[in-house]
């Protein structure tokens, strides 16, 4: 049979990182999880490490690893965060990679992608390079082998594009049929015309280029393609392997490949339990016999192209337009909002350029004046983006400069590589997608291009930031309140941008809360080291003053510090910093603030802040995001102890009668319903978060939830208690033999079973699943040979097993 199968997702988020703190901080639109990142490999990435199939009465019998079955790429910057911050399904994508070469003829599912998903034809052709270098480097390193294919952002391609992937060994791309120009067998002269995606998508494409090169183009399935997004194929794993299977060509006798290529977040995130629906579509498909399930490499191996194909120029496959919809106002938009446009996109556009065009030259001269070769070294800069280590970044220093740097060069240094790396990062596709020029999307970008100003400022003296703004104020918002992308600048970017100082004052201020401070603290992409430090209290209140070295682990950039704070209580907090002063002066100023604050003169201790520190004051509201909510949380904890404590004595006094109003049927005064809500959900939730869980009162109050109408707050509960059913399991893992917390765990299972709490035990299934793959087999052996204890224990995970849904 040679009919083949191969269904490519496109894994990607835009990078979300603060280009100051190299971290993604808290966004609150993705609650409960700290960040979108997060919420999306939940609900996406991590599910398609450790998809289900079901039998036909919904019981798990297998779980499989989606991404050793499929063709796949990820963006590098997204694998980037997974790496640090999901390491266990970031390890599993690795694998799934290995796994598949077995399985494929040696060839692996993943593909490489261009480094920071821009549109490469509105590229410039040294950025061109960099990308395609960068994204190489990036998965050679992740995955251990050199890429096969290259997914471009968006499928944007023209000739150009395609010169530079062939011209660095990429043998295949993935593009929308809508791209097809002209086709041909190859050795016939006449070309048939392919606009319209009249071409056929189950045969690879042998793509010739002018410059002798040739690169093999698959032209994905349109139709099924749109129809998992517009005809709900996710609905039903059969439907969807029905449908990829009726799309095979069965009269005809030729080998052919259907595949098609969607956004991987549609398995999962998009449409939910969308992973489990292609997971068992594959397992149907190779079950049945239908046709092969393969990847590109294997079938380009097994099947070399008999056609070749030429594109049409500067196209994607999310523009009508070509690739418009990111540089004009073409009419494409997420739709929702009739009234806006996206006038905006041109102007934006222009402004990178500028910024662009105008820092080459900069960098070009000033890392030429440092030795080294400019181009060739910021494409080998991706080397020292995935290893920030000192030793790493000392050898590209020798391998890539003609002399031995100095310290403040070789910071220089750095800072001119960091201004090009955010050169590239403001071109990110994601900023001219959506409708409006200040979203968060367009606005990441902006940030971007704010770091890279503020680098160009420290190497040159020169300002480039207002004539920038000129240009974004040629971007208007949609949004009356908003003016333009320069008001946003001015009121979202500016605020946030950080210099060392500014670093100092959040270690100084957050210090405050920690109950220890370590003499070397890590803060994010910069390392605080203690060199004094004084802590006075008096009640509420607290001084600190001290002296500290900041540095930057990016750059290398250092300072040492003279730094003051006070704290009145709940977030009012006054700081100064500067830069060190003698010895003298810092004790003259430790203790004019000693006295003062011994005097309870807290006038006069900010007074003397103001006076000692002139412009560089800072509050609560100059702390890094994760860090303001930390002290918010740690200061409401006192708030919320007195409110709690006031409800439940309301509840308590007035409980008879607000059962009597229920049981009479009577509709309760709004403020007692929200006294028992509060109360109900409030040791809901703290029972969920306990390490053991009293399923009693977990019982009584959930009776209490249908007795009292309470409303529930579902969100947080249910995240709260699958946290706990997940720690529960792996302590099982962890300490099989103790029985105390499997029984728990089955009583609590057994409780929630009637609750209306949509409960999620994916992580607590997968780590049954592995257990009863490995250790219960033997187990359940012994307790078949007469060991009491092996088979009451065998009886327990068999219960256990059940109630997470998985068949025994």
């Amino acid at each position: 049979m040679e009919q083949y199968i191969c269904i490519h997702g496109h894994f990607y988020q835009p990078p979300r990182d603060n280009p100051w703190l190299n971290e993604v901080e808290l966004q609150e639109s993705a609650a409960p999880y700290h960040d979108w990142n997060e919420r999306i490999t939940d609900e996406c990435y991590a599910r398609n490490s450790a998809s289900r199939i079901l039998d036909d009465k919904g019981k798990i019998v297998d779980i499989t690893n989606n991404y050793s079955n499929i063709s796949f790429n990820f963006g590098p910057t997204l694998l980037e965060w997974m790496e640090k911050n999901e390491p266990d399904t970031y390890q599993a994508i690795l694998d799934a990679d290995k796994q598949s070469m077995q399985h494929f003829s040696g060839h692996g599912s993943a593909l490489a992608q261009v480094y920071n998903h821009i549109i490469m034809p509105l590229a410039n052709e040294r950025d061109k390079h960099t990308q395609v270098i960068w994204g190489i480097y990036d998965f050679k390193k992740r995955f251990g082998r050199d890429p096969e294919g290259m997914w471009l952002a968006e499928t944007a391609a023209d000739t150009p594009t395609l010169e530079v992937l062939a011209q660095h060994g990429i043998k295949f791309t993935i593009l929308s049929p809508y791209q097809a120009k002209q086709f041909r067998k190859i050795g016939e002269k006449e070309w048939h015309n392919a606009e319209g995606a009249n071409i056929n998508p189950r045969r690879p494409y042998l793509c010739k280029l002018p410059s002798g090169k040739e690169i093999v183009l698959f032209f994905y399935d349109g139709p099924v393609s749109q129809g998992i997004a517009f005809e709900r194929l996710l609905n039903s794993g059969e439907s969807f392997a029905n449908r990829l299977v009726d799309a095979l060509d069965h009269k005809s006798k030729e080998p052919q490949l259907m595949h098609i290529a969607t956004d991987g977040e549609t398995y999962g995130h998009h449409h939910r339990f969308g992973e489990m629906a292609l997971s068992y579509a594959v397992h149907h498909i190779q079950e049945k016999t239908q046709a092969q399930i393969t990847v590109y490499g294997e079938y380009l191996e097994k099947f070399p192209p008999t056609y070749e194909a030429q594109i049409i120029e500067e196209t994607s496959w999310s523009c009508a337009h070509g690739v418009e919809r990111w540089r004009s106002n073409c009419g494409c938009n997420t739709g929702g909002h009739a009234h806006w446009n996206q006038e905006w996109r041109k102007p934006l556009r222009e402004a990178f350029d500028w910024l662009r065009d105008e820092l080459a030259p900069l960098y070009s001269e000033e890392i030429g004046k440092l030795g080294a070769d400019p181009w060739a070294t910021r494409n080998d800069y991706i080397q020292v983006i995935m290893d920030r280590s000192e030793e790493n970044v000392e050898n590209f220093f020798e391998s890539h400069t003609t002399r031995e740097l100095t310290q403040e060069e070789k910071v220089r240094f750095l800072k001119l590589m960091e201004m090009q790396y955010h050169t590239l990062l403001i071109y990110t596709s994601c900023g001219w997608f959506f409708d409006e020029v200040t979203g968060i999307e367009t606005m990441q970008d902006v940030f971007y291009a704010a770091r890279a100003i503020q680098l160009a400022k420290e190497v040159s003296s020169k300002d480039y930031e207002q004539k920038f703004l000129e240009y974004l104020e040629n971007a208007k918002s949609n949004l009356k309140d908003q003016g333009n992308a320069a008001k946003a600048y001015r009121s979202f970017v500016a605020p946030t941008i950080i210099d060392l100082l500014r670093v100092g004052a959040h270690y100084a201020i957050s210090s405050l809360f920690e109950s220890k401070t370590d003499t070397e603290q890590e803060l994010y992409s910069f390392k605080a080291t203690s060199e004094a430090y004084e802590l006075q209290e008096a009640g509420k209140q607290k001084l600190v003053t001290g002296r500290a070295n900041i540095k930057s682990k990016i750059t290398w950039e250092e300072v040492t510090i003279t730094f003051a704070a006070l704290h009145l209580g709940d977030h009012q907090l006054f700081g100064g910093v500067r830069e060190f002063m003698d010895h003298d002066s810092y004790e003259s100023l430790k203790a004019e603030l000693k006295a003062a604050f011994e005097r309870g003169n807290v006038s006069e201790v900010i007074m003397l802040l103001d006076k000692h520190f002139e412009s560089h004051s800072y509050s609560f509201w100059h702390l890094f995001k994760d860090d303001q909510k930390k002290i918010l949380d740690q200061v409401l904890a006192t708030t919320m102890q007195g409110v709690e404590n006031d409800f439940q004595q309301l509840y308590d006094n007035n409980y008879p009668l607000i059962s009597a109003i229920k049981t009479i049927g009577m509709k309760l005064p709004r403020p007692l319903q929200t006294t028992v809500e509060y109360i109900v959900n409030t040791k809901l939730l703290r029972e969920f978060e306990s390490e053991t869980p009293n399923t009693t009162e977990i019982k009584r109050l959930l009776e209490e939830v249908q007795r009292m109408r309470v409303r529930l707050n579902y969100s947080q509960l249910e995240f709260a208690v699958t946290n706990r059913v997940d720690e529960m399991m792996k302590k099982i893992q962890q300490e099989p033999h103790n029985m105390d917390t499997m029984n728990v765990l089955i009583e609590l299972l057994d409780v929630l079973e009637g609750s209306k709490l949509e409960t999620d035990y994916w992580q607590a299934q997968n780590i049954a699943f592995y257990m009863q793959q490995n250790g219960y087999l033997d187990l359940k052996k012994r307790s078949e040979n007469g060991d009491t204890e092996a088979a009451a224990w065998c009886h327990q995970f068999e219960k256990l097993y059940q109630n997470l849904n998985l068949k025994v």
